[in-house]
């Protein structure tokens, strides 16, 4: 599967001005996200790629780790440096990870 072709790093490791791409919905992007990710649902990749970066790694996130391998492995096909985030933002909140949500309420991983 292409899941266990692609590199990862855990949550945890993920560096604090790393540049982070979050594929998820608006909806779980809402409820909580990272200060600092840029958010391109998955729908958008295709039409919005001239936003990431080709100039360094990109660490791609979702909520559980498993679109954010397809898009992984997609990038890195594509000529990006890409890193998977391994088990997502489950992961990155269960690690005690800043966190914000765009609903003024507690941020949670939906």
């Amino acid at each position: 599967s292409t899941a266990q072709s692609v590199p990862e790093v855990p949550a945890a490791d993920v560096p604090e001005d790393g540049w982070l791409l979050d594929v998820r919905e608006p909806y779980e992007w809402s409820a909580g996200h990272v200060p600092a990710a840029t958010h391109i649902p998955l729908a958008q990749l295709n039409d919005r790629s001239a936003e990431i970066p080709r100039d360094g790694t990109v660490y791609v996130i979702c909520r559980s780790g498993a679109r954010s391998a397809r898009v992984t492995f997609a990038l890195g096909a594509a000529g990006w440096q890409a890193v998977n985030v391994g088990g997502g933002m489950q992961d990155w909140a269960a690690a005690g990870r800043p966190m914000v949500s765009e609903t003024g309420a507690v941020p949670t991983v939906a």
